[in-house]
């Protein structure tokens, strides 16, 4: 019988940055080692996992945008971004035994499958991890809203966000120390304080969903896991 968990299918959304580990660029196979096998750990539980990687570590849209370039080709190759790493992930998945599925909102067959809710859906019922890549599919999106966006057509429980703190602040707890930390807040709260933990689009969205937001330390081993098993340390953005 599946141990106990306070959550039966979730979406975690990891940042691309977060697979850098010590490098300046890329990923660090230790980190996506590490995580993947934490995601394993997760299926074991009987949880169903979602997983949507973010693109930062090799290359962010906005960088074009910024120095006046073209802003939809930026997110195109951001995008592409995200199906790089989704693929790293699911090479790392897939050497632990822990069978997964990538996903592309942009179609690329050759390399991957195009998202379908319904495979999705089957292959999530098959206890195999699904990579979510390619973000909306759209520019002008972040991979925030594409996290918040599948984990809606998933009927997930509960959408994750690894950062790099344990949990949501009231301002940056790495540049300020009177920054308070938020045990339980409101999807409509953060909205209203512009707390930088989702961009606005992917909060609502998880909000008009009623899905709650858990976010946690991504940095800090065994949390995602912990966290699954109602112990850890994380902040719950939920409005009941």
């Amino acid at each position: 019988m599946a141990e106990s968990v306070r959550f039966r299918r979730v979406l975690l959304k990891v940042s691309g940055e977060a697979l850098l580990g010590d490098q300046p660029f890329g990923i660090d196979e230790k980190v996506i080692d590490r995580i993947a096998g934490e995601v394993g750990q997760a299926v074991e539980l009987g949880v169903e996992v979602g997983l949507v990687v973010g693109g930062g570590n090799i290359f962010r849209g906005m960088t074009i945008a910024k120095a006046g370039g073209n802003r939809v080709a930026g997110d195109h190759m951001g995008m592409l971004a995200t199906v790089m790493n989704a693929i790293g992930m699911h090479e790392a998945l897939e050497r632990r035994g822990i069978s997964s599925r990538v996903f592309s909102a942009v179609p690329m067959p050759t390399i991957c499958e195009t998202f379908s809710q319904q495979r999705a859906e089957r292959a999530l019922k098959r206890s195999k991890v699904v990579l979510f890549a390619g973000g909306t599919g759209n520019p002008f999106f972040t991979t925030d809203s594409g996290a918040a966006l599948r984990a809606a057509e998933m009927g997930c429980d509960a959408l994750f966000k690894g950062t790099q703190v344990d949990g949501i602040y009231s301002a940056d707890p790495r540049k300020d120390p009177d920054a308070v930390r938020f045990e339980r807040i409101t999807h409509a709260e953060v909205l209203a304080r512009g707390l930088q933990v989702m961009d606005t689009a992917a909060v609502a969205l998880a909000r008009d969903n009623g899905i709650p937001l858990v976010v946690f330390s991504i940095q800090e081993p065994n949390a995602f896991v912990d966290i699954l098993r109602g112990q850890g340390r994380a902040t719950i953005v939920a409005d009941e």
